[in-house]
């Protein structure tokens, strides 16, 4: 659901007037860059990142700074991305993220190391 955006920026705390575009749930939005994501969405409007995987209630940033991973969304097809943490990108594709998401354990190899005495 988009509204009027409560969320402005303010003009003299901006870095530079380049906008990206990127898309939330396939509609196109135009914000500055060198913001966060969540900063980003939140100035375009956006209210709803996500649902919680039981009672499926509406979720938003909290606190901005990564600590409470109400910010999670979909990035480029990566679930459990924490918003407020990553810099917007030119064609950045975002998805509300719905539920609960599998994490994604990458194997990691293991080589031993030799200790040396």
């Amino acid at each position: 659901m988009r509204t009027d955006p409560l969320f402005q920026p303010v003009m003299s705390e901006v870095r530079s007037t380049r906008t990206v575009s990127l898309s939330f749930n396939d509609e196109t939005l135009e914000v500055p860059a060198g913001i966060s994501v969540a900063a980003a969405l939140l100035m375009s409007g956006i209210h709803r990142f996500r649902a919680t995987p039981v009672s499926e209630s509406p979720r938003a940033p909290y606190c901005m700074m990564g600590v409470c991973f109400e910010c999670l969304v979909e990035i480029d097809g990566a679930p459990n991305r924490q918003s407020c943490l990553i810099e917007v990108a030119d064609g950045m594709r975002i998805r509300s993220q719905e539920g609960a998401r599998d994490l994604i354990f990458q194997p990691v190899s293991v080589q031993a190391v030799e200790v040396q005495s």
